[in-house]
């Protein structure tokens, strides 16, 4: 995965075979019924216009799951250098990285602390091309054990299976901006530890470097004293499917019609969501986001990004990049935030909603109620008294 200016790294390009031309066909492929050597194969000819990328990709979807399963699985960590341009932004839950060197640091503690990981394509849902550049949004299930002394602490060897979304734009064979997801709070339980001593540790390391959380007041849910805007912002959307599903989270999250699920989810919708959590039909659904709203009930949802595909098992996929902000001011399903403290928590989420026959039959959310509760404790800490 070698760029043309750094011939010294070994790359797919010349660890792979010459694959078959072809002339673009737009048959970029799919993740969901396809074992992974199906989806990296050497002999299938490229099938959609990737100028500037490596020869060993055939579309946008063999490009994501290929180079993350080298970097990760393989552990060929320094593909990032011919992946990443040098002055990528990844923005994280736990806060955001300003460069490639950055990247290749943090990739490398993950896989000390879990060196039997494994993560899983679950799907791959994107648009764009390459003239004006790709955009991915890659669901990836991820398992191991925690068998090396890492961030975690102490390894005890207990496994792990846990949800990320990473989000990225890339032009010619690199990624220049990341948002990624992960559910680490899912790795915490499952791991033993305790979330409360843990969110704690790593506050108080970010209080020392002096980063502190600054609590701006109203957040945009309500402008003065007006109630929250009837019609959703559809700017962002790129057809029929985006605008509907820009209008009816905003109906939910915003105008808080919560009603408004029955609608749109089928009876029997699958619900996929943070902590591992596999629930079924609407009313479970519904108890989901009354909990988050719950525990942050002035907080307002905004998405960043959308973008969508047809679907081999039928119907269409739809990925939303969100970010919703508010104040810890009550109760909800996040049981480890305790009794209301007022804190400002922003909330960076991603979610995947398979529609068929006009509903939501499937849904996968992502984001990490670790990332919320060291926000709380970092403010909590930051108001407590100097010690004299």
């Amino acid at each position: 995965m070698a760029s043309k200016q750094e011939e010294t790294v070994a790359t797919p390009k010349e660890a792979t075979p010459s694959r078959p031309k072809a002339a673009p066909s737009e048959q970029v492929l799919q993740s969901e019924r396809l074992d992974f050597v199906d989806l990296v194969s050497d002999s299938r000819p490229r099938s959609q216009s990737l100028k500037g990328f490596d020869d060993c990709y055939t579309d946008i979807v063999d490009y994501i799951v290929r180079c993350t399963h080298k970097i990760w699985d393989e552990r060929d960590v320094g593909l990032i250098y011919t992946h990443y341009t040098n002055n990528c932004v990844l923005y994280g839950t736990m806060g955001t990285m300003y460069n490639r060197e950055d990247v290749v640091r943090d990739t490398i503690q993950r896989l000390v602390s879990f060196p039997e990981r494994r993560g899983m394509a679950t799907q791959v849902i994107w648009n764009g091309n390459d003239q004006d550049g790709f955009y991915t949004s890659h669901l990836v299930t991820g398992s191991g054990r925690y068998t090396q002394n890492g961030h975690f602490g102490p390894a005890n060897g207990k496994p792990f299976t846990s949800r990320t979304v990473a989000d990225c734009m890339i032009f010619e064979n690199k990624i220049y901006r990341e948002w990624v997801v992960a559910d680490q709070m899912a790795i915490v339980q499952q791991l033993g530890l305790d979330p409360q001593a843990y969110a704690e540790k790593i506050a108080s390391t970010k209080l020392a470097q002096g980063v502190k959380a600054l609590d701006i007041g109203e957040n945009g849910l309500m402008l003065g004293q007006y109630p929250p805007a009837e019609h959703a912002d559809l700017s962002i959307a790129n057809n029929d499917i985006e605008r509907e599903t820009l209008q009816w989270l905003h109906d939910v999250w915003n105008r808080k019609m919560f009603g408004k699920i029955r609608q749109v989810y089928a009876p029997t919708v699958m619900y996929h969501g943070p902590l591992m959590k596999e629930l079924y039909g609407t009313h479970a659904v519904t108890h989901q986001v009354i909990g988050l709203v719950g525990s942050l009930p002035d907080a307002r949802f905004e998405p960043q990004h959308i973008c969508s595909v047809p679907c081999v098992e039928g119907g269409t996929k739809v990925a939303v990049r969100w970010v919703m902000e508010g104040h810890h001011l009550g109760y909800g399903g996040i049981e480890s935030f305790g009794d209301p403290t007022g804190k400002r928590v922003q909330v960076m989420g991603i979610s995947h909603y398979h529609y068929r026959g006009g509903r939501i039959v499937d849904e996968w959310t992502v984001y990490d109620e670790l990332s919320m509760l060291v926000q709380i404790k970092l403010a909590q800490l930051a108001d407590a008294p100097a010690e004299p």
